[in-house]
């Protein structure tokens, strides 16, 4: 990757990050909801997108890939987003990805579910509480308080715009970026990375998990960026 690739990549994720900060502190703290309500859903689905846009800049930089050579810049701005996401440590999030990576789709893989391989509610609890334990809730408790006491009055808006994108999201990105590539159909897998890539046409691919969905692509491919990936997926031959 070139130096430039480092700088769009940077850049994207400063987009990203400032898009949510604004649009999440302007419908928390400033927009009369009295007179707006009727763009509350609209806001709530962007605000899911960029939750999980947070988490796939994350993920580039567990990977590397968001600051290539900059091992120090990745951590930093990995560990910034996954806190906005939802408190995670950055460095156990990157241990599990990186187990995912080795054991992708085995009983090994703590993204796997291989007692319900092609169940989506039954994986996706799983896949839950395996990210969210016990320290998981108290750093969102704490978080909740302290937040709840700076709106003071508006503190109720923290459930559907802040609480309820999260959790959308939590489940878009298992959905498109976990179960749709992994899950076990009646066709098998091409290779060992045991992850399919979705057809999706550029723009639904950008809206539904930042081109998260050309898994296959990813795991063939992990140096390379999100934002890279529709491209990338014709050099594995993922053509659908």
């Amino acid at each position: 990757m070139s130096r430039g690739d480092a700088a769009i990549g940077l850049g994207l994720a400063a987009l990203i990050g400032g898009a949510w900060a604004g649009l999440t502190f302007a419908a928390l703290f400033v927009v009369d909801w009295t007179a707006w309500w009727p763009v509350a859903p609209l806001v709530v689905a962007v605000q899911c997108w960029l939750f999980v846009g947070l988490f796939i800049v994350a993920h580039d930089a567990i990977h590397g890939t968001l600051a290539p050579g900059r091992p120090s810049l990745n951590r930093v701005v990995g560990q910034v987003c996954v806190a906005l996401y939802a408190g995670f440590d950055f460095d156990a999030l990157a241990r599990e990805h990186r187990a995912h990576h080795r054991h992708s789709g085995t009983a090994r893989d703590p993204d796997f579910d291989p007692d319900h391989p092609d169940a989506f509610w039954p994986w996706y609890l799983r896949f839950f509480r395996h990210y969210f334990g016990w320290r998981q809730f108290a750093v969102l408790a704490v978080a909740s308080v302290a937040l709840a006491w700076l709106l003071g009055p508006r503190a109720p808006l923290m459930l559907p715009f802040w609480a309820l994108p999260a959790i959308l999201s939590s489940a878009q990105l298992f959905y498109f970026g976990t179960y749709l590539p992994h899950r076990h159909e009646a066709a098998p897998f091409a290779d060992a990375h045991r992850a399919r890539s979705a057809g999706f046409s550029w723009p639904v691919s950008l809206l539904t998990c930042f081109h998260f969905g050309h898994h296959h692509a990813h795991h063939a491919m992990p140096w390379v960026p999100w934002w890279r990936l529709p491209g990338a997926r014709h050099q594995t031959g993922d053509m659908q």
